[in-house]
């Protein structure tokens, strides 16, 4: 209970909070029918679909490291922030006026453009709001995991009634979020807690300790193999979920019921139920990494992984595959939170935004330009359950490589250290 009470009187741990749940809004209220809107709004294949996908990834891949960049470069300082709400607070119009009229008369061109806005405001700057809180938690001591539930909380709101407004008319979604991502900007451009303000200024003058990081701290952590092993992991688990999740299943669930019109609304309460969970999980999982470790939780968020992917191949009953979407709620949290914490355990905490960008984020985008039109391409001609099997496979795979190559919690600590509650006991009682 103390430790509640601290976080609700922590300014920048509401601010945080406020401003990333208003990021989540704005995404989610159109993200989560991207796919069905290309789909069936303009008239889309699966392999066109996998062809944008790999086109918004190429997109997010190039402005997602010159985020990380010049965030490290920022310290605490919130520019981009409020770069990504300025784009998110246009994406209505954007979508409107320019995106949908270009993808019906230019397409590449359309997909282009729309990788660029899209991915600036939202693929791209998604990992900077994390990157962004993360770093503050560390700073202004709250825990990352309970603010990042906050943007959980608020894509799970606007999933609940993104299925009824999607089937009245898909525009609504993408106005919303615009909406949203207006109260986003006013977050980011004029809530500035008074201990943020304070440590700016410390970062500014000359004789305050930097937190940037230099040029040469970031060639020597990309020269690092232990950093390209995880990269390899991460491209072969949450590639293929984000791939899966995003560009196949929720079209795949809408025609599971008599109508897709059902099937939308049905996927849009589904979603809403399996996010407020994911929400609660954030706040679980620290404790699970407490309990087993960070390298551990990565591993059992790579099991759930294969293992759903690989059910949803398995049934065919639409309660069956609700009951097995559901484990996204346990996936999703202990395959990011531990994310986080490995490299600020292994790797120079001052690097975080980069090295999660890089390492995380650039890994996953490289997977799915490489490989989300092939899988598009698989989907037409194979169908739902080969698919699916096939991605729950290289899951599994690697999952073992992951057994090997990643580094225990108390190997190569070039951060902050981690310490299991077991191993304070055993402190403590010594």
């Amino acid at each position: 209970m103390a430790a509640k009470l601290s976080a609700w009187r922590n300014p920048s741990y509401l601010e945080s909070s406020t401003g990333i749940f208003f990021f989540f809004c704005a995404w989610g209220i159109w993200w989560s029918f991207y796919s069905p809107w290309l789909i069936n709004g303009l008239g889309m294949t699966n392999t066109q679909v996998g062809n944008i996908y790999s086109i918004n990834s190429i997109g997010t891949l190039i402005i997602m490291f010159v985020y990380g960049v010049i965030q490290d470069e920022l310290g605490v300082k919130r520019r981009l922030a409020i770069f990504i709400a300025a784009i998110a607070a246009l994406v209505g119009p954007f979508v409107q006026f320019i995106y949908a009229p270009l993808m019906h008369s230019n397409l590449i061109l359309g997909a282009v453009l729309g990788s660029i806005v899209l991915s600036a405001g939202f693929m791209s700057g998604c990992s900077l709001i994390e990157a962004i809180t993360e770093r503050y938690s560390r700073k202004f001591g709250f825990e990352y995991g309970q603010s990042r539930a906050w943007g959980s909380f608020g894509y799970a709101i606007v999933a609940l009634i993104a299925g009824f407004t999607f089937n009245i008319n898909p525009m609504i979604n993408f106005w919303l979020g615009s909406a949203f991502g207006a109260c986003m900007l006013l977050v980011y451009a004029f809530w500035i807690p008074d201990e943020q303000r304070e440590e700016i200024k410390r970062e500014s003058t000359p004789e305050g300790e930097k937190s940037q990081p230099s040029l040469r701290d970031m060639i020597h952590v990309l020269g690092m193999p232990a950093l390209w092993l995880l990269i390899v992991f991460v491209i072969f688990t949450n590639t293929f979920y984000t791939v899966f999740d995003q560009q196949m299943f929720p079209n795949y669930y809408a025609n599971l019921f008599p109508t897709p019109e059902q099937g939308h609304e049905v996927y849009g309460i589904l979603n809403s139920i399996q996010v407020f969970l994911e929400s609660a999980m954030m706040g679980v999982v620290p404790i699970i990494m407490r309990k087993i470790g960070v390298r551990n939780s990565l591993l059992l968020g790579a099991t759930v992984m294969f293992a759903r992917i690989g059910l949803c191949g398995f049934f065919h009953d639409p309660v069956m595959v609700s009951v097995v979407k559901l484990f996204h709620s346990i996936e999703v949290p202990l395959f990011s939170l531990p994310a986080f914490r490995y490299f600020t355990l292994h790797f120079n905490p001052k690097l975080s935004a980069t090295l999660y960008m890089v390492g995380f984020q650039i890994a996953s985008q490289v997977g799915q330009v490489a490989m989300s039109t092939p899988l598009g391409i698989l989907h037409d001609r194979a169908g739902d359950q080969v698919t699916f099997y096939t991605i729950s496979l290289v899951v599994l795979v690697a999952l073992i490589y992951g057994i090997f190559v990643l580094k225990r919690d108390d190997q190569q600590v070039d951060g902050d250290p981690f310490i299991r509650d077991s191993q304070k006991s055993a402190v403590t009682q010594g």
